[in-house]
């Protein structure tokens, strides 16, 4: 896995990964900072807290990768200071050498190498108010006891990982899903917004992070 993977710069000097195999950067070129705090921060955590004003949140990710949205969910909590259980699910782990040469740590490197440290498969408590378990599953095997508020979806795109958007795997989304729950995604493209709808989810299509024009938000009431 290791050799596949490339770091690079992406434009609003945050860095990001490239893997070779698949043609894929783990975030956008145009920005993986901005992209992750506009997706999944702004459109997602803060969006879902504002209109539901709940104190105790379930987050689950697909797509450990970086560790940068749970980087920038934990950094935002330490202003919101709600309860936060978060969930990660991460098949392929990145490096540790990667990990250790990528720039986040200029957001917090307390914080950074935390995560980073934390046991896989474990429930962690990373700062007071943010409990992370990254989980080494693909989400076709994981299996969970509890439901979740809010779906971070950061697989890799359609095209070079297109069993990840398929409708049985959607449906399973679903029903993880507390009622409400939503789930956030980059992605915006008509198949994968028709696909949402039809296994339930309320779909709204919203200005996209710098570099593309929608995304995606899907809810469930």
């Amino acid at each position: 896995m290791e050799n596949k993977l490339k770091i690079v710069t992406s434009n609003d000097g945050s860095h990001t990964i490239y893997r070779k195999d698949i043609d894929e950067h783990y975030h956008s070129i145009h920005g993986s900072i901005q992209e992750s705090m506009h997706v999944f921060i702004n459109a997602g955590l803060i969006d879902f807290l504002t209109t539901y004003n709940t104190k105790q949140l379930n987050i689950l990710e697909i797509g450990f990768g970086t560790g940068l949205n749970a980087l920038l969910t934990i950094q935002e909590n330490l202003r919101l200071k709600q309860q936060i259980n978060y969930h990660s699910l991460e098949p392929f782990p990145v490096p540790q050498n990667i990990i250790e040469h990528i720039n986040y740590k200029d957001i917090n490197a307390k914080l950074f190498t935390k995560i980073h440290q934390a046991n896989w498969n474990k429930l962690e408590l990373i700062e007071e108010n943010f409990k992370l378990m990254k989980i080494k599953s693909k989400l076709e095997d994981f299996n969970s006891t509890q439901n979740y508020d809010l779906i971070y979806y950061d697989a890799f795109g359609p095209n070079s990982q297109h069993e990840m958007w398929s409708l049985p795997l959607f449906n399973k989304l679903y029903g993880l899903l507390n009622q409400p729950g939503a789930l956030v995604t980059y992605c915006a493209k008509g198949q994968v917004r028709r696909d949402l709808q039809s296994v339930g989810f309320k779909m709204e299509r919203l200005d996209g992070p710098k570099g593309k024009r929608e995304m995606l938000r899907g809810i469930k009431n």
